[in-house]
């Protein structure tokens, strides 16, 4: 099979050979894979993949459809569509994922979307309201709501009754934004927009005293992304009188129970939501897998709406 291979910190496309099921788990020959920010991470050496994972082909979310089933898999047939969260190794024609992380693809969803589905909704579910504890008429801050996890913890905020307002850097990617209900506002605004019940922090450290300013008595900050740093000074005073809690989160360094109980609440409240309709997945950008690299490169520019996503059909 064909794959994004990580190559000296660079991304190439190399044969590599098929992988085969084992106990429990599904061979899908994917169809799309989504790339995100650890995919990256991963590429320049700073996030090694969990034991079992191929170390060398990136790639945490895809969508395709089942090639074989190894021993013991009852819930999913050849043939059949699905979606799955793995540790590793999506980016590629052929991945062997574990049952447990495996889903079906709502009817309306196509392949692209479909991909761009289970790292980003689970992460950004699992935040907001397993963590984050996001109730009907709650304020919610998403910061660089533009990216797919930002879309994904947007759309799910306004979907469960919450007052949701995204902080949003590049200007051209506002109204677009605001159009899934959000009240859009620049990033050096939201201080003032305050106080937030919950604050999902996409960006790092520059923004953790500021949110701990606009943060409402009993609020909770998850920080889930560290892009812009990850060092930062907290204000233990404010905190106190706030009574507030700083969750941190990664989905991938979790145990196999753990992420199966996160895709089983996805699959129990979101993809209700994706199969009617009310939730959507946009792409930002769509290259064959034959271009891998260029997709890293447009990826890593920053400023896109959405996901971008390998397709191999």
């Amino acid at each position: 099979m064909q794959a994004a291979t990580i190559v000296d910190g660079e991304i190439q496309v190399r044969q590599h050979p098929d992988p085969q099921p084992g106990r429990g788990q599904v061979l899908v020959r994917v169809r799309a894979a989504g790339l995100n920010r650890a995919d990256l991470m991963q590429r320049d050496g700073h996030y090694p993949p969990p034991p079992g994972v191929p170390v060398d082909i990136p790639g945490m979310e895809l969508a395709g459809e089942v090639a074989a089933v190894g021993a013991d898999v009852r819930g999913f047939d050849v043939g059949a569509r699905v979606m799955a969260l793995t540790g590793g190794g999506a980016q590629a024609e052929l991945a062997v994922v574990d049952e447990q992380l495996t889903i079906p693809v709502p009817e309306p969803l196509g392949w692209a979307a479909a991909a761009g589905v289970p790292e980003v909704f689970a992460t950004a579910y699992d935040a907001i309201f397993t963590q984050g504890a996001l109730k009907l008429g709650d304020r919610l801050l998403v910061h660089g709501a533009a990216g797919g996890v930002g879309i994904a913890a947007v759309q799910l905020g306004v979907a469960a009754g919450a007052r949701v307002t995204a902080s949003v850097r590049n200007p051209a990617s506002r109204d677009a934004v605001a159009a899934f209900g959000a009240t859009v506002i620049a990033p050096d605004e939201f201080t003032e927009r305050g106080p937030f019940d919950v604050i999902l922090e996409l960006v790092g450290a520059p923004n953790l005293p500021g949110n701990l300013q606009a943060l409402a008595v009993g609020g909770r900050i998850c920080v889930i992304g560290i892009g812009a740093g990850a060092k930062a000074e907290v204000h233990l005073g404010l905190m106190l009188v706030k009574r507030a809690r700083i969750y941190g989160s990664t989905l991938r360094a979790r145990s196999l129970t753990e992420r199966a109980s996160v895709l089983r609440a996805l699959e129990r409240h979101v993809l209700p939501l994706l199969q009617s309709g009310q939730l959507e997945v946009p792409i930002a950008a769509s290259y064959p897998l034959a271009q891998a690299a260029n997709a890293y490169e447009r990826f890593a520019t920053g400023g896109k709406l959405g996901k971008i996503v390998l397709t191999t059909s």
